[in-house]
């Protein structure tokens, strides 16, 4: 009957954990339901499943249980596993990956989390869930929490969905260097999440904004990406004694999404800086009812641009300046709109964007969307993509199939420069890649093969081909947009 078990387990998916335990009991000698039930935390009956799964396996004497000894063996493989690499090894592991951790930027209010933290962390994730054969999502991950799990259990497939193009880069990068599955995808949570992510996840993890509408934010996120009712949002989330309003404002934002206080660890995270909230943060498990989807879709809808407590992104920063738009205006005779960049923008004139509040990922984004027309975009001055020749010129290198760019720095508020991007009449793979951002990307590719060899290519040559030139194969499915820049750069270098 170890197959029957073993169903019984793989369908419980990440919660199986506490059962594999209550099994390692049975395999260990005689026991009553009452002690199983006490020592793992497992409801009654659900004990009593796993012993139904059993079948003729399971011994039944004066009220106690216990797999017969002769079946110990068969199902030993399916207990609980035991910590494998110890904490001092980890450790080490973990203080590396922080060593080369790019500086997150100002606009992105982040504290480090420590590597105790991230020790903490995965011990804590691979305790309680069935890791293996799981699927993490990470809403943001400047903490490495995702290389921190994934370096424990190498069996978990983890998801890093972040703005930050260079943490997304060295995360990326690490993971590859230590053979861990973790996929980076970008996105801005305002925005929207990757489709390729939505419904994927078991767990999801997230160290939001500590403000209530980066927590509303974050957590609709994380609902979104949950694939399974019985799916947990794991949060760090912290605030100080002297202002528990702050964290009531927050708390009630959880509810509001119609999340269940599973569990709250206080103190479990610490971090480099934050002292105001004492360095630390509480860990948070959230479970879903019926009604979170549906609050998270609302929660969305009506988001503010602010969302974090300091810096351009806040929920106080300033307006634009008028004479910054003024300038915009002129050099591109449109009217300013939103970023936008997750679904195709169409337009027949001239089109401008106001991305003054950008974290430093937003300008790239807009031109790789932005239509075939005159577009412009006004950033701040001394944004990373323009503030000397070597970014203009990499900026510039990135579109070169799709716009010829232009840079009108310091205007007249001295504070704010306008990227003007023309396009350029040519015709090349590049060219239809650059063009068709949001289709799936092996398809698009394919069909500009076949388009560049006027035709002699079959479709089955040039899917051969995608399938050579791709840097990296599992993003065959994906739509370039999604991508982190470093891997489109990749890309775009292959179809050269």
């Amino acid at each position: 009957m170890a197959d029957s078990a073993s169903s019984y387990l793989t369908a419980l998916g990440v919660h199986a954990r506490p059962l594999r335990t209550v099994l390692d009991l049975l395999c260990s000698g005689w026991h009553g339901l009452d002690e199983l039930v006490r020592t793992t935390a497992v409801p009654r009956r659900t004990v009593q499943e796993l012993i139904s799964a059993l079948g003729a396996d399971a011994e039944n004497e004066a009220g106690s249980w216990r797999v017969a000894p002769s079946r110990v063996d068969d199902y030993l493989a399916l207990t609980a596993p035991r910590p494998d690499r110890p904490d001092g090894e980890l450790t080490a592991t973990y203080e590396a990956y922080l060593t080369d951790v790019p500086t997150p930027s100002r606009a992105l209010d982040h504290v480090q989390a420590d590597a105790a933290t991230m020790l903490r962390r995965a011990r804590w994730l691979d305790q309680t869930y069935d890791l293996a054969g799981a699927r993490l999502l990470c809403v943001g991950d400047h903490d490495l929490t995702a290389l921190a799990v994934c370096t424990l259990r190498p069996e978990l497939s983890a998801t890093v969905v972040d703005v930050d193009e260079r943490l997304l880069e060295y995360v990326d990068r690490t993971a590859r260097a230590r053979g861990l599955d973790i996929r980076c995808r970008y996105a801005d949570f305002r925005l929207a999440l990757p489709p390729s992510v939505v419904g994927t996840a078991d767990l999801v993890f997230t160290d939001p904004p500590y403000t209530p509408e980066g927590m509303r934010l974050f957590l609709a996120r994380a609902i979104e990406s949950l694939r399974d009712p019985e799916g947990r949002a794991i949060v760090a989330y912290g605030y100080s004694s002297r202002t528990p309003a702050l964290g009531l404002k927050v708390q009630q934002e959880i509810q509001r999404l119609g999340l269940v206080f599973e569990a709250v660890l206080p103190a479990f995270n610490r971090y480099h800086g934050a002292q105001a909230v004492g360095s630390a943060s509480d860990l948070y498990v959230l479970q879903q009812t019926s009604r979170s989807s549906r609050l998270a879709e609302a929660a969305v809808r009506d988001l503010l641009s602010g969302i974090y407590t300091h810096g351009p992104q806040s929920i106080e920063a300033a307006a634009t300046p008028a004479e910054a738009i003024a300038e915009l205006v002129r050099l591109t005779s449109a009217t300013p709109t939103a970023p936008a960049w997750t679904d195709p923008v169409r337009a027949n004139g001239p089109v401008a964007y106001d991305l003054t509040a950008d974290p430093g990922s937003w300008l790239a984004r807009v031109l790789l969307a932005g239509p075939p027309t005159v577009l412009g975009a006004l950033v701040p001055n001394n944004h990373p993509d323009i503030v000397d020749q070597r970014s203009q010129q990499a900026l510039s290198d990135l579109v070169r199939d799709k716009y010829t760019l232009t840079y009108h720095r310091s205007l007249a508020t001295g504070r704010h420069a306008v990227v003007l991007a023309s396009p350029v009449d040519t015709s090349s793979v590049r060219t239809t890649l650059l063009s068709r951002v949001h289709g799936k990307l092996a398809n698009i590719w394919r069909e500009a093969l076949i388009a560049d060899s006027k035709g002699t290519l079959t479709k089955r040559e040039a899917r051969d081909r995608v399938t050579t030139l791709l840097p990296t194969p599992d993003d065959a499915d994906e739509r370039l947009i999604d991508l982190p820049l470093h891997r489109i750069r990749a890309i775009l270098a292959a179809a050269d």
